[in-house]
C-alpha cells in the first residue's frame, strides 16, 4: 500500500537525517536524527510497559520539541494519540483520559502539577513530556526501566543508529490513528476517530499543493498541536518536507511572536484570523485614521504609494521570506479581509473542521477569491442542501479520504451527522459557486428565524459590529424573542483615552444606530449587553456560543 501517512514520515526522517528538525525558544535544536533517536527510545518504554498496538496513549502540553517526539513516537508505534489541549482544567483532562482508556499519559510538568493519578485508575504509566522521565507508575519495574533506557537503546540499536534501522508500524487505512477530543462551540467535547488514510490525505495535499514550501524552511508553530489545524499543517507537513520547526516561549506575547517570526522567516503561516485581525487593528488601522493620512490616502498616487509601504511592513513584521498566511479555524472579519486584499497582500483562507483531520476548502493566495473560504479540495466532494447551491445558504454536507470514522463511544452523535454513501454533516451554512468555491454563511445550530420565517445569521450581524469603535468582539442572540447583542468593548483603549463607562455606553448607542442603518428591517438588533470579560473560546478561538445563548436569570 503506497498511501501510508508513517511511510511519509518514515522517508522523511531518513532523507533528512542531518537537518534541523524541532527547536524550543532558546533552546537546543533537535535533529531529525535525535528524534529517530528518541523515538526509538520511547517505543522501548512502550513495549516494557506492555503497550500494544491499538492502545490508547494521551498526550498533554504545551507546543514543543518534546510533544512532537511524543506524539510521533505512539503513532510510528502503532498505538493511537489522544492528544489533549494544555489549557483544558483537569477535570477536562481527568475525563478525556478515561473516557479514551487511555493506558499511558504523557503529561507537561504545567498539566501533571494539576492532575491526580487516583482520578485515573486505567492508566498504567505517567511520564513526562519534558523528559521521557516516570511520574508515576503502577507497572513494576519501569522506573529500572526508565534508569536502564540508554544500555537498552545501545543495546538494541548498536552504535551508530543509522536510518536504515528504522522500521515503524505499518498502518492500514481504516486503523484509527488520532482520538482528538474537540471542544466545540456548542456542545461539550467529542472524541472525533480520524483514521491513518484521513492523515495522509491531508499531508499528502499539502505536499503536492504548496510546492514552495522546501526542506531545510523554517516554520513558526503559533497553533496549538492538539487541535487538527495547527497539527496537520504545522506539525505533520512541516516533518514530512524535513522543514524545521520553531516553537515560541512557553507564555508567548504579540511581541515575542513578531520577533520570532522576524528571526526565523518562516515560508509558510498558519494562523487565525485573530492574530492578523490584533495585528491590523492595533499596528496599521491608528496610522490610516490620521487626519493627514485621511487626507493623503484621497489621492490616488499617494494611495498606491501607501499601500505598498504597508504591504512592506506587514511582509517585514512576518519575516519578509513568507510565501502566504493561510487563515483558517474561525470566520475572517470583513474588514480586515479587504484591507489585506486592497493592500495585495499575500492571504488565503482555508476551511475545515476536525471531523476532516481538517481541510475541506483551500486555494492560493493569488488565486483565492475574496469572501470565499477557498476552493474544494481534490479529495473531497461537497454539496449545499438547498434549492440553489449558489444563492440559497444549506447546510454543507462532504464525503472523501479527509472523513472520521465517527464519534468515540457515542452512536448517537455519530448519527446525527455521518449519512449514508459516506456523506457527512458539517453543521455549517454556505453556498457554492460554479468554480467550486465556498462561502461560509454561518453554523446551522445559531441560525436564527425571523419573526416572518427569515434566515438571520448571526456571524454576518457580529462582523458588521466588530468593526465598529472600541468593539473587541460581539456575540448576536436572542432575549425575549429579540435579536440582542453581547459586545465585549475594548477596555485597553477605553482606558487609554480616559472614557467613563456612560461615555463607553454612549457610543455603543450610536454604534448600535448605525449598525442598523445597515441591516434589513427584520434583523435589526433591539439592544445590547456590555461584557466586561472577553468570551470563552475553543482551541481555534471560536466563541463557545452554548455558554452565552441562554438569558441570565
Amino acid at each position: 500500500m503506497d498511501n501510508r501517512f508513517l511511510k511519509l514520515i518514515e522517508l522523511s526522517i531518513k532523507a533528512h537525517w542531518d537537518l534541523p528538525a524541532l527547536t524550543d525558544h532558546r533552546e537546543r535544536t533537535l535533529y531529525y536524527k535525535d528524534v529517530a533517536c528518541e523515538i526509538e527510545k520511547m517505543h522501548i518504554l512502550f513495549e516494557r510497559a506492555g503497550i500494544r498496538k491499538g492502545d490508547k496513549i494521551a498526550l498533554a502540553g504545551r507546543n514543543s520539541s518534546r510533544w512532537v517526539v511524543g506524539f510521533f513516537s505512539i503513532l510510528t508505534y502503532g498505538a493511537v494519540a489522544v492528544p489533549i489541549l494544555h489549557d483544558f482544567k483537569a477535570e477536562n483532562i481527568h475525563h478525556i483520559v478515561n473516557h479514551s482508556e487511555a493506558r499511558i499519559l504523557i503529561a507537561a510538568a504545567q498539566n501533571w502539577e494539576k492532575l491526580s493519578g487516583e482520578a485515573m485508575p486505567g492508566v498504567r504509566l505517567f511520564l513526562a513530556v519534558e523528559s521521557g522521565a516516570i511520574l508515576l507508575s503502577r507497572i513494576p519495574d519501569m522506573e529500572q526501566v526508565f534508569e536502564q533506557l540508554e544500555d537498552l537503546f545501545a543495546g538494541k540499536y548498536g552504535t551508530p543508529f543509522t536510518p536504515e534501522q528504522i522500521a515503524y508500524h505499518v498502518e492500514q487505512p481504516e486503523e484509527l490513528a488520532i482520538l482528538n477530543y474537540t471542544s466545540g462551540t456548542t456542545g461539550f467535547s467529542k472524541g472525533v476517530m480520524l483514521p491513518y488514510r484521513s492523515l495522509w490525505s491531508n499531508t499528502q495535499y499539502a505536499a503536492e499543493r504548496l510546492p514552495f514550501v522546501h526542506a531545510g524552511d523554517n516554520f513558526v508553530s503559533m497553533l496549538p498541536m492538539a487541535h487538527m489545524y495547527g497539527l496537520a499543517f504545522e506539525i505533520l507537513n512541516g516533518i514530512n518536507k524535513g522543514c524545521h520547526i520553531h516553537f515560541l516561549p512557553r507564555m508567548p506575547n504579540p511581541k515575542s511572536v513578531i520577533e520570532s517570526l522576524q528571526k526565523n522567516r518562516p515560508t509558510l503561516i498558519i494562523a487565525v484570523p485573530l492574530i492578523i485581525e490584533k495585528i491590523i487593528r492595533n499596528n496599521v488601522f491608528p496610522l490610516l485614521r490620521k487626519p493627514v493620512m485621511r487626507v493623503l490616502y484621497r489621492l490616488p498616487a499617494v494611495r498606491q504609494l501607501i499601500r505598498r509601504k504597508i504591504r512592506g511592513q506587514l511582509n517585514a513584521a512576518f519575516g519578509n521570506n513568507c510565501f502566504e498566511i493561510v487563515i483558517g479555524g474561525a470566520a475572517i472579519n470583513r474588514e480586515i479581509e479587504t484591507f489585506l486584499r486592497t493592500v495585495r497582500f499575500h492571504y488565503t483562507v482555508g476551511y475545515g473542521m476536525t471531523e476532516c483531520g481538517p481541510l475541506v476548502a483551500y486555494e492560493q493566495w493569488d488565486t483565492f477569491r475574496q469572501g470565499s473560504v477557498g476552493r474544494i479540495v481534490d479529495r473531497m466532494e461537497v454539496k449545499i442542501d438547498s434549492p440553489d447551491a449558489e444563492t440559497v445558504a444549506g447546510e454543507i454536507i462532504v464525503r472523501g479520504m479527509n472523513n472520521m470514522l465517527g464519534y468515540y463511544k457515542n452512536p448517537d452523535a455519530t448519527a446525527e451527522i455521518m449519512l449514508e454513501d459516506g456523506w457527512m454533516r458539517t453543521g455549517d451554512l454556505g453556498t457554492l459557486d460554479r468554480d467550486g468555491f465556498l462561502f461560509i454563511r454561518g453554523r446551522c445550530k445559531t441560525m436564527i428565524l425571523g419573526s416572518n420565517g427569515q434566515n438571520i445569521y448571526p456571524e454576518e450581524i457580529e462582523s458588521l459590529l466588530n468593526e465598529l469603535p472600541y468593539v473587541a468582539e460581539s456575540l448576536i442572540v436572542t432575549r425575549k424573542a429579540l435579536i440582542h447583542a453581547l459586545i465585549c468593548p475594548d477596555l485597553e483603549k477605553a482606558e487609554k483615552n480616559d472614557l467613563s463607562e456612560e461615555k463607553l455606553t454612549d457610543i455603543m448607542q450610536h454604534n448600535l444606530h448605525h449598525l442598523n442603518q445597515r441591516l434589513p428591517v427584520y434583523s435589526k438588533v433591539s439592544g445590547f449587553e456590555l461584557c466586561r470579560e472577553r468570551f470563552e473560546k475553543t482551541p481555534k478561538l471560536s466563541i463557545k456560543r452554548f455558554l452565552y445563548q441562554q438569558e441570565k436569570i
